[in-house]
């Protein structure tokens, strides 16, 4: 049977669909090692012996397996109490960030007073300035206030932190909300609050869901500010606790990366049981009319 033109046509355009793809999937792979390699290695040296970055091996498990060193981190250091600690802080700044930027974006969105548009506008102009603009007045505030050296502290300066955008973002879905709804509810002799709890609030729930969570992922292993304001031992945070074992006296990398790993691990769960509720929440704010 003799070959036509047209049938060499689609085996060439076969073998070059075929090359196209190998290349593309040779390069996944490349990128995906890539990427998964420092995650690799971390593990690897969580349960590597020894202390020192510079005697682990490059290929990872290379050098044995051992446990040593979250022995040493639940035997020999707070590393405990620094969980319990993080955790409150994250959960309190979740809590008071939601708080705060649900009613506050509720009030902008549906109701006219004096300066409303000033104060929204500060709000943008607020979230322009990198935070560290303001560390000496905030570490001055905290000391007249009796907040330095406390979790409560942290959880104010997180909580200010969050409220320019978050109130911003919050209005923006708030906004989308038929107004029709509050006036409905206000003809059958229901308060600002009820309307706002009953109606407003459970419509809202995709993007409080999605602000709850960031608010509370956020502090977990921020460092400048718990370096400035948390001194006590007892009081510390993981990353200051992490931090305290790679300084320039200390090269306890593998121990370091032993409490790193165990902070990843619970938002691996967090995430793999929050995922569908994350996923489903932004799509119906998405799709909201």
């Amino acid at each position: 049977m003799v070959e036509t033109q047209f049938d060499k046509k689609i085996k060439r355009e076969r073998l070059i669909s075929k090359i196209n793809t190998g290349i593309v999937i040779i390069f996944l792979i490349l990128v995906t090692l890539i990427v998964l390699y420092p995650l690799v290695y971390l593990v690897s040296a969580a349960f590597s012996p020894g202390n020192s970055i510079s005697s682990l091996n490059i290929i990872p498990f290379g050098d044995g397996f051992t446990i040593e060193h979250y022995r040493r981190l639940f035997q020999e250091t707070n590393y405990l109490n620094w969980f319990k600690n993080t955790l409150i802080i994250a959960a309190g700044t979740s809590f008071s960030t939601v708080a705060v930027c649900a009613i506050a974006a509720y009030v902008f969105s549906r109701f006219r007073f004096p300066f409303k548009k000033g104060m929204m506008l500060l709000l943008l102009i607020l979230q322009i300035f990198p935070s560290f603009v303001g560390m000496v007045a905030i570490y001055v505030i905290l000391l007249r206030i009796g907040g330095l050296d406390t979790l409560w502290g942290m959880i104010l300066i997180y909580t200010a932190g969050n409220v320019p955008y978050n109130t911003w973002l919050v209005k923006s879905y708030v906004d989308s909300v038929p107004r029709s709804l509050d006036e409905a509810a206000r003809i059958d002799g229901a308060s600002n609050a009820r309307t706002y709890f009953q109606i407003i609030l459970p419509l809202t729930k995709p993007i409080i869901v999605f602000l709850a969570i960031s608010s509370f992922t956020g502090p977990w292993m921020e460092y400048i500010f718990s370096k400035m304001i948390l001194r006590s031992n007892e009081n510390q945070t993981l990353a200051l606790g992490l931090f305290s074992f790679v300084t320039e006296k200390k090269n306890e990398f593998t121990t370091f990366c032993a409490g790193a790993l165990l902070v990843a691990i619970p938002f691996v769960f967090f995430f793999t049981l929050t995922q569908k509720m994350l996923v489903t929440s932004l799509s119906a704010g998405a799709l909201k009319e």
